[in-house]
């Protein structure tokens, strides 16, 4: 029965469960995969390049003499690359991950009831579902290389090599023929199943607090010799300063992916949302937002955003379906300010 005097915090703040590093870009040759000294730093460099003007012209500069005198001011800009050298063909890719337990904790919550009631509900749902359904999605986008993102894209062999670490050394080693996994429903081919099984396991444990996991994921994508690798992309707030048209990440002089895109690729999990079927895994966000989309698959309207789901959830009583439970402790796990809004 609903419950009519329970209200939503105003102030209601979840962490996020699972923790990646940024990732770093090193450069090597496939053979060489188990010899850590053959591995070198990716560096950024600039290169200038003398473009073309190839942009929708408006109407008014479709004028024959107007376009030739524009073509003959060339498109300049200077730009960030990373690239293998010529004796490399190929990209290691490092990184750490986190997994912590507490999913469904508040780490900040102005409402004792709320706060009590949010609790009860993650707990009666880890004792009906468990975490294995989100912590086995989890492990297949590590295993397929879904963070790789571009990198992914043409390459020839994509091995990834995930570690339990404990005490600081590799306590389990699982590898995965990333290739072979399947982007769109999650799947791993037969003979790396039980592998699969193990690591979602493992991160199932992490989630539930009972083992401290720390991950360590390499990845080495054969891409052929001297290719260009593609790491994040810096958004520069400021367009007065700087005269580059693209600015890549970097730590130190070593080319690297934002953690941030990492979270993002590790939680493609929602296959919950309306229209799945034909489009295949999202990210997991409150709205069921794609930015390169520009569009929102979870609408409020619909009924299936994360709000409204977790408002009829703890203050209506009404038990969501299994896979909007799903979705809502996926948010959860992805972390976030969710209070009333004032």
């Amino acid at each position: 029965m609903a419950n009519d005097t329970l209200k939503t915090a105003s102030v209601l703040a979840f962490e996020r469960k699972l923790d990646p590093s940024d990732a770093l870009f090193y450069s090597g040759n496939w053979p060489e995969r188990e010899d850590v000294p053959a591995w070198q730093p990716v560096p950024l460099r600039e290169k200038s390049v003398r473009g073309t003007i190839s942009n929708r012209l408006k109407t008014k500069d479709q004028d024959p003499a107007k376009l030739d005198a524009a073509i003959e001011n060339p498109n300049l800009q200077t730009v960030d690359v990373a690239t293998l050298p010529a004796d490399a063909d190929t990209l290691k890719v490092q990184f750490t991950m986190r997994v912590l337990s507490g999913v469904g904790e508040p780490s900040a919550c102005n409402g004792a009831d709320y706060r009590d009631k949010l609790i009860a509900t993650v707990n009666g749902y880890v004792q009906q579902h468990g975490l294995g359904e989100l912590a086995r999605r989890y492990a297949a986008n590590l295993a397929n290389g879904r963070f790789l993102w571009r990198n992914r894209i043409g390459a020839e062999q994509v091995e990834v090599h995930v570690a339990h670490l404990k005490d600081g050394q590799a306590d389990t080693v699982w590898r995965f023929q990333a290739l072979e996994h399947r982007l769109r429903t999650l799947d791993a081919p037969e003979g790396e199943a039980a592998d699969l099984a193990a690591l979602s396991a493992l991160i199932e444990s992490g989630l539930t607090g009972n083992a401290h996991v720390l991950l360590q994921v390499t990845a080495f994508v054969r891409m052929g010799a001297g290719q260009e690798v593609y790491p994040s992309q810096e958004l520069i707030l400021d367009r007065g300063r700087g005269d580059k048209s693209k600015t890549l990440y970097d730590v130190d002089g070593v080319a690297g992916i934002h953690s941030q895109k990492l979270g993002n690729a590790i939680r493609t999990i929602d296959t919950w949302y309306p229209g799945a079927e034909e489009l295949g895994p999202i990210a997991v966000e409150p709205y069921g937002s794609v930015t390169t989309q520009g569009k929102a698959y979870r609408q409020p309207k619909e009924k299936q955003d994360f709000y409204t789901l977790l408002d009829r959830w703890l203050l209506k009583d009404e038990t969501p379906s299994v896979p909007s439970q799903h979705f809502v402790m996926a948010v959860l796990v992805r972390g976030g300010v969710f209070g009333e809004a004032g």
